[in-house]
């Protein structure tokens, strides 16, 4: 039951013998009247904030609500995220090692072919050279040899022409002196003798030492010096024509 306080205002009692006195009731039921009156205003002061705060709180509950939502929904994102992320990274991962060791194996593969490469070129260069030294010390004994040879040929050559020089020059000196002493015993004669000496001791043969000719007459003197210069002429055999062989080797 709702009281107002008009109601309690016009409020009337019964009168009685010795009741309350009318004044003092009326006094206080003025003063009563104003007091709920103004608990009244109170309360619908309060119920007015009450349903404000009410409106807030719901505002509140709702921002709360959507801001749980949100952050739920960031947690989840986040979340989402980052195993995405994780799952991403660990792909990468995973297909970066792969990579690497197929680099790595590409490369350890081209460095071995590379060093097995090197290495047969290198057994082929060195079997190479060690052939073409061998050649060439061959070649360089067979020149040793060759020069021996060339040597102990010039040395027998010059020897032999040494030995000839002398035997030729001391046939020379031989054939003078006998032909001198032959022309000093011949009678002279009106062709001149100093000419005669001079072809005589240019057209000498060489031939070895051996028994000494009798001494020309003035009629046989030329023809045995056109003998000798047949004989200085004539093409060399034996041991001259091997020396020319061997001369011609050489060249």
């Amino acid at each position: 039951m709702k009281i107002t306080p008009l109601e309690i205002r016009q409020k009337t009692f019964e009168k009685k013998l010795r009741g309350y006195d009318k004044d003092e009731v009326n006094a206080f039921l003025l003063s009563l009247s104003q007091e709920w009156e103004q608990v009244q205003d109170e309360l619908k002061e309060l119920r007015l904030k009450n349903q404000n705060a009410e409106k807030e709180i719901k505002q509140l509950r709702e921002v709360e609500n959507s801001l749980f939502k949100t952050l739920k929904t960031a947690e989840d994102t986040g979340a989402n995220l980052i195993d995405q992320a994780n799952k991403t990274a660990e792909l990468h991962l995973r297909e970066t090692q792969m990579n690497a060791d197929a680099l790595l194996n590409e490369a350890k593969s081209k460095a071995r072919a590379t060093i097995e490469d090197a290495e047969m070129r290198a057994r082929q260069i060195l079997d190479k050279m060690d052939h073409e030294l061998k050649e060439l010390s061959m070649e360089y004994r067979s020149l040793e040899s060759f020069r021996d040879i060339i040597l102990t040929e010039l040395r027998n050559l010059a020897n032999d022409t040494i030995k000839r020089v002398e035997k030729v020059e001391a046939n020379t000196t031989k054939v003078d002196l006998s032909f001198k002493k032959r022309v000093a015993e011949a009678p002279a004669s009106p062709a001149p003798a100093p000419a005669r000496e001079e072809r005589a001791s240019a057209a000498t043969p060489t031939a070895g030492p051996g028994p000494e000719k009798e001494a020309p007459t003035p009629a046989e003197a030329p023809s045995e010096v056109a003998a000798s210069e047949e004989e200085n002429t004539r093409t060399p055999t034996g041991e001259d024509s091997e020396d020319s062989s061997f001369f011609d080797q050489l060249t």
